[in-house]
């Protein structure tokens, strides 16, 4: 399987508008962030969307990407599903709703911003969603074993997803002692990583992620959701442990 990294920025995304912070002015490609989604193909060919924020369309024409086959949400936040409505060109082609995968909490959300996907008379160009309730661990598209990882976001509870020995988790302020055992010994840790310094209420910092990863022992760790305040990609990368690196836009890795 293939994970790629469709965008790896904070809510804001990098750069930040009217922002003259240098990070935001890198020339360094690897410093331009959209904001964080990834796709994973299976080995059959099938393409597994995880969130699908404002930069979604962009994201998927920047990385020659035309088909998704399910949607995976993390929470509900605008960053993470304000693009949905942009799935309609793979829906008309495919002439089928497509199936988002979600708690029930934000499944909620989603028919509340999106009403008319879900209307009895839809008008003509509407997209169609199929929401499914994510409960424990279950077969996605027929061959994908998928585990949901519950992740605490400052005062919310959202998900984190597991394939294989891969965990993806983005937007974690906090996880609990009994999610950390299904995250232990894993070969792919995906984190978010908001900054190197300043606490955050709904955010990891540098410091607790390394503290994380210290605890978990995974092979190799990614960093995700980052601000500009965290500082050069380049830069960071000689500062962080061996098996702990920057994700980038574009960047693929297999599992």
């Amino acid at each position: 399987m293939l994970l790629k990294f469709l965008g790896t920025g904070t809510s804001q995304g990098i750069p930040v508008i009217g922002s003259h912070h240098p990070v935001c002015l890198s020339d360094n490609p690897k410093d331009k962030r959209l904001r964080t989604s990834a796709m994973v193909t299976t080995d059959s060919g099938k393409k597994i969307l995880i969130d699908c924020g404002p930069d979604f369309r962009q994201q998927m024409l920047m990385n020659k990407e035309e088909q998704v086959d399910a949607v995976l949400i993390t929470h509900e936040h605008n960053d993470h599903i304000i693009g949905l409505d942009d799935l309609r060109p793979l829906i008309f082609r495919n002439k089928a709703s497509m199936p988002i995968f979600c708690n029930r909490r934000v499944a909620n959300e989603i028919k509340a911003r999106f009403p008319y996907a879900f209307s009895q008379q839809r008008y003509p160009g509407a997209p169609s969603f199929d929401l499914f309730e994510i409960e424990k661990t279950w077969i996605l598209l027929d061959e994908v074993s998928v585990e949901p990882i519950d992740i605490i976001h400052s005062e919310i509870n959202i998900l984190g997803f597991k394939f294989k020995n891969l965990a993806y988790i983005t937007d974690a302020s906090k996880i609990e002692n009994q999610e950390k055992e299904k995250l232990k010994d894993l070969d792919v840790f995906i984190i978010n990583c908001l900054r190197k310094t300043e606490p955050h209420h709904s955010h990891l910092i540098l410091p607790q992620v390394l503290e994380l990863v210290d605890e978990l022992k995974p092979k190799i760790t990614y960093l995700i959701h980052i601000s500009h305040h965290l500082g050069f990609h380049d830069e960071v990368e000689t500062e962080l442990p061996d098996n702990v690196h920057l994700a980038y836009d574009g960047l693929e890795i297999e599992f």
